[in-house]
This record gives structure tokens, sequence and C-alpha cells, in this order.
């Protein structure tokens, strides 16, 4: 519900800010729709998780405007409801969801240009919630929720079509601790990487 709430007040504030429209945009926010491609863990035993979708938003600040680029810094959330997992264990957890939360900063080239590339770091939280039963439909005994340190980088470009609206195309990678597979020999770090198509609303 906190989530909900925070996409719910960013859009609230763009809303707004619109009625301020002018050329001079500081502030963006972008709502994104992507996948996450399948992955495989090459630990031993194999396992694999399968594609999700991305419900991205985004919100930017510019702080430091230049003729050839832009600074913003961002809050970017990222959530994806479900991700099947096959694995030859049985006893492995059945799918997950995740959620991150990345504070971060955006280096946009030529950003009074119709199109405008960036690159864009950050880090913060993922939270990744694991499924109430195993792969054989047994009760996973893997906690439900866990939280994991997440660092992020990508790069995208911005395409301006009309006034305060842009449409943008990214690709991003989030680089966090695994969820809980409830495989104990499968630890350490793992890619999650995204593709997203999002429309951005810019204003003072």
């Amino acid at each position: 519900m906190t989530t909900i709430r925070i996409f719910i007040f960013l859009a609230a504030a763009a809303a707004v800010g619109l009625a301020q429209e002018g050329e001079d945009h500081k502030n963006e926010l972008a709502f994104g729709l992507g996948g996450l491609p399948s992955f495989s863990r090459n630990d031993s035993p194999n396992l694999s998780a399968g594609s999700g979708v991305g419900l991205q938003v985004n919100y930017g600040r510019r702080f430091l405007d230049r003729n050839r680029f832009a600074l913003y810094g961002e809050i970017n959330f990222l959530a994806s409801p479900l991700r099947d997992v096959s694995s030859s264990i049985t006893s492995a957890t059945k799918n997950f969801a995740s959620l991150y939360v990345t504070p971060g900063v955006r280096l946009k080239i030529s950003p009074r240009s119709r199109i405008s590339p960036y690159f864009a770091i950050g880090g913060g939280y993922a939270d990744y919630e694991q499924s109430t039963a195993q792969l054989d439909g047994r009760p996973n005994p893997a906690s439900r929720q866990l939280a994991r340190g997440a660092f992020d980088f990508g790069a995208g470009v911005d395409v301006h079509v009309w006034r305060f609206v842009a449409l943008r195309g990214e690709a991003r990678d989030y680089y966090t601790g695994a969820p809980n597979y409830n495989i104990p020999s499968i630890s350490g770090g793992q890619h999650n990487v995204v593709a997203t198509g999002a429309f951005v609303l810019r204003w003072h």
C-alpha cells in the first residue's frame, strides 16, 4: 500500500505542475511498462527464473543544467509481480515477486534537443516475496519476504513529442542479492535486466 500511495502522490504532483508548463522543465515523471527476460543460475544444481513484466515509475529533478548536458537526481521504482522458477530440485521456491527502489543520478545529453540520450546509475533497496509453495506443491519453509541491497545502472533515450510530453526507451540492470530460492547452494549476486518503454510528463 505504501508504494501505491507514493505513485498516487507523484501523479498528483505532476498534474498540478503541468498547469505551470513552460520551456524550461526541471521535473520529470515517467510511467513505464517493460519486460524482464528469463535467466539461468550457473550454480549447482541448476535453477532458472522465467520472464516477467516490469511496472516502472521514475521521478527525476534537474539540479545542474548546461547547454550540452544536464544532471538529474532520480528515484526509480520497479515492480515485477511474478516470475516462475524451474529447477531439478523440487523443494525450490515455486515463484517470486520483486520490488526495487533505487535513488540515483541521471546524466542527459543534449537536454534541449528533440532526442536526448541519457545514462543512469543508483542504488537502494530490493524486496523479494517468495511463494508459499515449493515446486512439488508442499509448503515453502523459506521466508515470505527478503530484503536485499540493490545497485542499478542503465541507459535510455527521451524523444520529446509535444511540449510537456516525451516518450522514453530504456534498458536497466538491477544487481542484487538472490531471492530465497530455498536451495542453500544458490547464493550471491544476481542480475535483473529490464527493458522498458515509458511516457514522460515534464514540468517546472
